[in-house]
């Protein structure tokens, strides 16, 4: 009878074991199905989030383009207004003074607009923003800390000075409309610390008729020294 009592014993005793051990199973199985629950929950959050800035940054794009773009119009209107004007002076046969003395002698050999050179933020030519949207530039963008100098490139007459969206308000003018300026002359210093890209200098050449050229092929490298 003591044998067959240390048996049962022993028997209930595996059994209490194995349902202790099930139980932390389902415990430990809990807990991580619990956490898992807990990442894809926390993972689409994340990609609640994603998207809502993905849709804003979008806004934002499609909005600093069309502002981009109607800025680029009122340059190019009051350019052509000033290239008009210019032709019409000559079939009179009246002399006018010249807004700028950059001929293809200085392809490669401008001195850079400002102090130090800078480098490049955005190129010439169409470009990718956020959300693979297409942004037209007709200059470069040439990064500098806010105040640094900007000079004159070449001689000639101011003919345009001011605010015109996004475009000069990346430098604070010291110079007006009209003025005849000489080559390395103070023109301005470097804002636009409130844009995208931060403070910088965006800065255009433009040849007959208004075109817009690639800066990167008049400016000096900046190894060169300034002449």
């Amino acid at each position: 009878l003591t044998n067959d009592m240390n048996k049962l014993r022993d028997r209930v005793a595996r059994q209490r074991q194995l349902l202790v051990d099930a139980r932390e199973t389902l415990g430990r199985r809990r807990r991580e199905r619990t956490d898992e629950l807990g990442r894809y929950l926390a993972l689409e959050h994340e990609r609640e989030t994603n998207l809502r800035e993905t849709r804003r940054n979008a806004r934002e794009a499609e909005q600093r383009i069309t502002r981009l773009d109607r800025d680029e119009r009122t340059l190019n209107d009051r350019i052509e207004t000033l290239e008009r004007a210019r032709r019409e002076a000559e079939s009179r046969g009246v002399t006018t003074a010249t807004t700028g003395a950059i001929t293809t002698a200085d392809l490669g050999n401008l001195d850079w607009p400002v102090e130090g050179g800078g480098s490049i933020i955005y190129p010439f030519g169409t470009t990718t923003g956020p959300n693979n949207t297409r942004i037209p530039r007709h200059g470069i963008g040439i990064k500098a800390p806010v105040g640094t100098a900007v000079r004159a490139v070449a001689g000639g007459t101011v003919s345009l000075a001011g605010p015109l969206g996004l475009y000069l308000t990346s430098v604070l003018m010291t110079v007006h409309q009209g003025e005849r300026v000489i080559r390395g002359q103070l023109i301005g210093h470097v804002g636009g610390e409130s844009s995208d890209e931060g403070p910088h200098l965006h800065f255009e050449i433009r040849g007959q008729g208004g075109i817009a050229l690639d800066p990167g092929n008049w400016l000096r490298s900046p190894r060169t020294p300034r002449r």
